[in-house]
């Protein structure tokens, strides 16, 4: 029997948000259709790393919501900050600490994802560490942060075709230019602004993006 490789939905909270008005929005999008992850990825009004006690009362708002739909809470950068909060896990970036200091802080039983841009190099020296997935981008322009490399979707499909180890696309996605992405057998697409932003709004985003993970997804 063919099976298919379903690729599903990875969010992003917006940089900046008051944590209770957000929460609606936030049900709202998890309630419109299967999403498998949210990560809480704050940002001050710099754009450099927020307050700790932003962090905190963030997470205190939003990962019930999120738990509570079986969708896991990851929190951008602070691997310190997830085990002391009880987040489902951490994403790091390459500048943001080694995956064995992340490791170390979250345990062997919470999720460590990595930022490995647009190499395979950093890629494989992440799944050999021990990470739960790798993320590759940016592949669209994007407004929520400074791409620090573009990568072509055949890197998706190169990683999928050696490696068992979920991958997990980021940069600019929007309902318009997933496809592509899905096609190429992205494990999670990774979105943000694609989202919140969306002109229909969130539920209308996260409905269309399901229905593309569907129509797009590839024979195994």
């Amino acid at each position: 029997m063919m099976t298919e490789q379903t690729c599903r939905l990875y969010l992003i909270t917006p940089p900046r948000f008051e944590p209770v008005a957000f929460a609606d929005t936030l049900k709202a999008a998890l309630d419109a259709g299967d999403v498998a992850c949210l990560q809480l990825r704050l940002k001050d009004e710099n754009n450099g790393a927020p307050d700790a006690d932003d962090v905190r009362r963030a997470t205190e708002i939003l990962m019930p919501l999120a738990q509570a739909r079986d969708v896991a809470f990851l929190i951008n950068d602070r691997p310190d900050l997830a085990a002391e909060l009880g987040a489902d896990g951490v994403h790091i970036g390459q500048s943001d600490g080694s995956y064995k200091q992340a490791r170390k802080l979250v345990g062997p039983d919470r999720i460590v994802g990595v930022t490995c841009h647009a190499s395979r190099h950093l890629a494989m020296e992440a799944g050999e560490a021990g990470a739960d997935y790798v993320a590759f981008g940016a592949f669209y322009e994007t407004t929520t942060k400074e791409p620090i490399s573009r990568a072509d979707p055949e890197i998706l499909t190169w990683w999928s075709e050696l490696f068992e180890l979920p991958c997990v696309a980021i940069g600019g996605i929007t309902v318009a230019n997933a496809a592509p992405l899905v096609r190429a057998r992205a494990d999670f697409l990774a979105v943000s602004s694609g989202v919140w932003a969306h002109e229909e709004g969130p539920a209308a985003a996260v409905r269309a993006l399901n229905r593309i993970m569907l129509e797009e997804a590839v024979p195994l």
